[in-house]
């Protein structure tokens, strides 16, 4: 994700460099650059901006005072060629305080500090239930929500299927086992046998020719032992 950033200097020599600057980090994206810091106040008020880098010797406001005029300022990076502002600089909880010339490796370091407060800063995604999170099938002449966390296995029965649940009676549903199969996420269940499917979860041990859920031995078909044992390969189990 990237970082807007406005750039704020009247001199357009140091203007230019800070451009240059910038634009050769790929997680920094220019808004604006301004040689007028009223314009950039303008700019600030109006856009999303995340970084601003700032001079403090201006005409017509300094940067600490515009600084000071944002009630919910950006992230801040001061770069000066006075070091006697430092002290204010940090105050305002500016990220860092550059001195012109500014090495890029030291600008670098500055860039990357914000970067690591910026994603600290991010709201952390919610976690949504998935919508997958059941399935509904007919049974004893209903719809029946079944729970797919309380699933250990579903065994074939040629026009019918029977979802064996954790703690709860099983389930006898009209239906393919091949389309039982297609409703079901193949992150967390797997075709181990022509007439089974298995909770990967639920898995207790695993031989040769069998698995074990729950007390249940499932067999494990010729055909289906590649895909199982890359399985276990990859969960070292």
């Amino acid at each position: 994700m990237k970082m807007n950033c406005i750039l704020i200097d009247d001199e357009n020599p140091a203007l230019q460099l800070l451009e240059d600057n910038v634009k050769q980090v790929p997680y920094l994206n220019i808004v604006a650059s301004c040689r007028n810091p009223m314009h950039a106040l303008d700019i600030i008020k109006d856009q999303q901006i995340d970084l601003i880098f700032l001079d403090i010797n201006m005409p017509g406001i300094n940067g600490l005072d515009l600084l000071r005029s944002l009630k919910h300022p950006p992230m801040v990076i001061l770069v000066t060629a006075y070091e006697e502002h430092a002290l204010d600089g940090f105050n305002l909880d500016v990220v860092d305080y550059l001195i012109k010339p500014v090495p890029f490796a030291r600008f670098l370091k500055a860039v990357q500090k914000a970067r690591e407060l910026y994603e600290i800063r991010q709201p952390k995604a919610k976690v949504i239930p998935s919508e997958n999170d059941h399935v509904f099938v007919n049974a004893n002449y209903s719809l029946v929500k079944v729970s797919i966390q309380d699933i250990t296995f579903i065994e074939g029965l040629k026009d019918y299927v029977k979802i064996h649940i954790e703690n709860g009676k099983p389930i006898i549903t009209r239906m393919g086992l091949k389309a039982m199969e297609e409703k079901l996420d193949p992150r967390r269940f797997m075709r181990v046998h022509k007439s089974y499917i298995v909770s990967l979860h639920k898995i207790n041990s695993i031989q040769k020719t069998q698995l074990v859920i729950d007390g249940a031995e499932i067999p494990i078909g010729e055909g289906y032992r590649t895909a199982l044992q890359t399985y276990i390969s990859h969960k070292n189990l």
